[in-house]
């Protein structure tokens, strides 16, 4: 079957080019490179590879998969072997969540060129396809699965094992019912149209229907005032359901003649509610909505941990690629651990274990490249300095010289502030976080006596070119007269001295931390931390401590409240534990419920804790700042996490679970049993408001499970709350199997019919995955009849 998007694909010679295929070289690592034969198939869409042309191929990856295309010199690897491969005949494939990259080697520029350039254009158009083409798209991918010999149309038999790969169980008799029908051509085979008419027929929605049909009159169609009363009394759309319908009705309404008479068709409302604006996480939160005029330690703020390694923390990878995948999902605070390196150049790496060695200036200049490409909000660069005074005068001239003027290294104004700057003042800003050889006022201070100094040496310049003018011409000697003034005035005045050390050292011996390095730490000066009580009466606002998660606990039960007090005036650090060395994570919620704005994670490790993380920040326009609640940020609050007290507005949460849509297995390519889904309700908040409760499993359905169960949830703090809904596989004889999950804050979440669209282990999308849900939620804590 050729491609259900056939007719609106991009094609250029780029793209019929790779469709005849190229024999290229694939690259793992200095030791691994091997030809193979690449082919983008038919369809556009897919790419498939052989060990050699004619040879048997299988599928390599999906043009959805990509997220973009690299010049060859863009390669950690690629640029490792530039004595044995010329970067411009390389290329490096991203995909989208942690799969490793996939480097190639063609063997021409002109190659390499046709590749890249066709996979782009065909990486834009996918990122630009509309609700419908994304369908086509998966329907095409599916198709080609299933069409066993590749022949482009399929038998009844090839139809049941595409039937069991898509996770449908159903009577053949049933099935070969629904074949016939959709057989238009009598061919006793399926092709385009006739495989869409098959699938519509399998995706009837019934529960969409009788929900349709509750608001319509006839059956039909939703009128403007039918529609209107669906969006104010069940998407608790209120004053704005009137305005909303008519866009919506635009938007989604297939039928010109609807959009004209202002009605929505069955069709209409269904591609409605599987939208944005259906989805149960609200389109007003996915822009940058919050104030970011706040100071930024009223800001949770999206913070990596040994950003550098992409696998464990003892004999894991470093690789500049770390920081690019931070950076570009959103990440703010990016750790540097900077050693000395061999000639003179220092060196990123875990100390003191096996993990692998990365140039500071290359990660330097990869930060400057990618650190605004996501967020135009600060940058904080964690400084873990082990250098040599030598080699912290080479960090500091790179961090000036490859970052210019991205990096803050004085105020903002060349004054001295009263409290921390915002995320709004910072914009574009990169800040060195690190140890400080003195206060941010002797700094001003030194500032300004130099300035002084400067303009009396100036003066006495000038006078000296006044005495030297008396000089003769032919003999240039001074007179006796002038030669004593001048010598009075070298007397007066004192050397200058060398840039970036103090002034008027107290010490001859050189301090541990090169002065150079200790100026660019402005705002970020790390201080060890005592007790709040001593960073009450001897800390300032622009010092900061870190954590260990083992401390941050303990502190936070011992002190709860003074915690909260703390993080409303200064910033505070927590990383995980060095027993972590799998490169696990903790739950970042505890230090959240505590208003601790850095809370760093191992981000190369996908699972639970890092889809709470992602769901927080997935709100404000992913830009990697979320304010904090208010009474996280009132300097006098009484809130403790541990125990907390009213006036906070608890909630009932009523979230009645319908239905599944095309859930996926976890391994899409076996044709083993079908998956038996049920779904949980996760609340992670404060520690009483931490709960979950699930449906009971659906056997053999992962196509279109039905379950209609209704699930109530107590919530005191909602304003802490994120709710995370998964689908698992239910296994009797072992643990449930993952499927699929989506995690949101309580404060993006839509009330009324919504659906839930999928992600996988690794963050990326399971479209069109999803399950259909109604949400309502009460003031106060009702008591609710099951």
């Amino acid at each position: 079957m050729a491609s259900l998007l056939q007719g609106r694909l991009p094609v250029n010679d780029d793209v019929l080019q790779m469709q005849k295929g190229t024999l290229m070289r694939k690259v793992r690592s200095k030791s691994w490179k091997k030809l193979r034969y690449f082919r983008l198939q038919e369809d556009g869409m897919t790419v498939w590879h052989a060990r050699q042309a004619g040879g048997r191929a299988k599928a390599s990856f999906s043009i959805s998969d990509v997220e973009t295309v690299r010049k060859g010199h863009e390669s950690e690897l690629l640029r490792s072997l530039a004595e044995e491969f010329p970067l411009e005949q390389g290329f490096t494939i991203v995909f989208h969540g942690r799969r490793a990259n996939l480097d190639l080697v063609a063997n021409s520029v002109e190659e390499a060129q046709i590749w890249m350039q066709g996979l782009q254009l065909l990486v834009d158009f996918v990122t630009s396809m509309d609700q419908q083409e994304r369908l086509d798209q998966w329907l095409s991918d599916w198709f080609q699965r299933g069409d066993k010999n590749q022949d482009g149309r399929m038998s009844f038999p090839e139809v049941q094992r595409l039937l069991h790969l898509m996770n449908v169980e159903m009577e053949p008799e049933y099935a070969f019912q629904l074949f016939q029908a959709a057989d238009a051509s009598q061919s006793d085979t399926l092709e385009g149209e006739e495989f869409i008419e098959f699938y519509k027929a399998l995706t009837k929605r019934v529960e969409v229907h009788e929900l349709f049909e509750n608001f319509s009159a006839d059956g039909q169609k939703l009128t403007l005032l039918e529609f209107v009363d669906f969006l104010r009394e069940e998407q608790k759309e209120g004053d704005r359901a009137s305005d909303l319908a008519l866009e919506l009705i635009d938007r989604y309404e297939p039928s010109d003649s609807g959009k004209l008479r202002h009605v929505l068709s069955m069709d209409g409302f269904l591609s409605y509610l599987c939208s944005k604006d259906g989805d149960v996480f609200s389109p007003a939160c996915l822009p940058v909505y919050q104030d970011m005029t706040h100071p930024l330690s009223h800001y949770y703020i999206s913070s990596s941990h040994n950003t550098y390694l992409v696998g464990d923390q003892l004999c894991g990878q470093s690789s500049v690629e770390g920081y690019i995948r931070a950076l570009k999902r959103g990440c703010r605070c990016v750790e540097v651990d900077v050693w000395d390196g061999p000639s003179g150049e220092p060196v990123v790496y875990h100390g003191h274990t096996l993990t692998s060695r990365i140039l500071f200036k290359e990660v330097v200049a990869t930060i400057a490249q990618y650190a605004f490409q996501t967020s135009d909000y600060p940058v904080i660069l964690s400084l873990e300095n082990h250098c040599s005074w030598e080699q912290q005068e080479i960090v500091a001239q790179h961090l000036t010289e490859i970052l210019g003027e991205q990096l803050l290294s004085t105020t903002l104004d060349g004054l001295l502030p009263t409290q921390l700057p915002s995320p709004e003042e910072l914009r574009k800003k990169i800040l060195v976080k690190g140890k400080k050889l003195q206060t941010l006022e002797e700094d001003l201070e030194k500032d300004e006596e130099e300035e002084e100094l400067e303009t009396e040496l100036e003066g006495e310049q000038e006078a000296e070119l006044e005495l030297e003018s008396q000089f003769e011409p032919d003999t240039q000697e001074l007179s006796p007269r002038s030669k004593d003034k001048k010598e009075k005035i070298m007397v007066q005045a004192p050397p200058l001295p060398k840039p970036g050390f103090p002034l008027f050292p107290t010490q001859k011996s050189k301090p541990m931390l090169c002065p150079s390095l200790s100026a660019l730490v402005v705002y970020t000066k790390t201080v060890p931390f005592h007790s709040f009580a001593h960073s009450r009466e001897h800390y300032r606002f622009y010092e900061l401590s870190s954590f260990s998660e083992t401390k941050a606990k303990g502190l936070i039960k011992e002190a709860g409240n003074e915690f909260v007090q703390h993080n409303t005036w200064q910033l505070s650090r927590v990383y995980p534990s060095g027993l972590r060395t799998d490169s696990s994570n903790y739950n970042p919620q505890e230090f959240w419920n505590a208003g601790c704005q850095m809370v760093a994670m191992n981000v190369q490790t996908a699972g639970l804790e890092m889809d709470i993380y992602d769901g927080l920040f997935r709100q404000n326009g992913a830009c990697g700042y979320v304010l904090k609640p208010d009474f996280l940020r009132d300097i006098q609050s009484s809130f403790h996490p541990e125990r907390p007290i009213s006036p906070f507005k608890a909630q009932t949460l009523l979230i009645q679970v319908i239905s599944g849509q095309q859930l996926p297995k976890e391994d899409k390519t076996k044709e083993g049993s079908i998956v038996d889904p049920l779904v949980r309700v996760e609340i992670f908040g404060i520690r009483p408001d931490t709960t979950r409760q699930e449906t009971s499993h659906v056997e053999n359905n992962g196509f279109n499970p039905y379950w209609g169960q209704t699930l109530c949830f107590r919530v005191l703090v909602p304003e802490l709350a994120l709710l995370r809904f998964v689908v698992m596989d239910y296994n009797w004889k072992s643990r449930n199997d993952f499927v699929g999950q989506y995690t949101l804050p309580w404060t993006c979440m839509q009330q009324g019919y919504r659906h839930i669209h999928l992600l996988s282990k690794d963050g990326t999308s399971l479209h069109p995955a999803s399950i259909f849900v109604h949400i309502c939620t009460l003031e106060g804590l009702k008591e609710v009849e099951s």
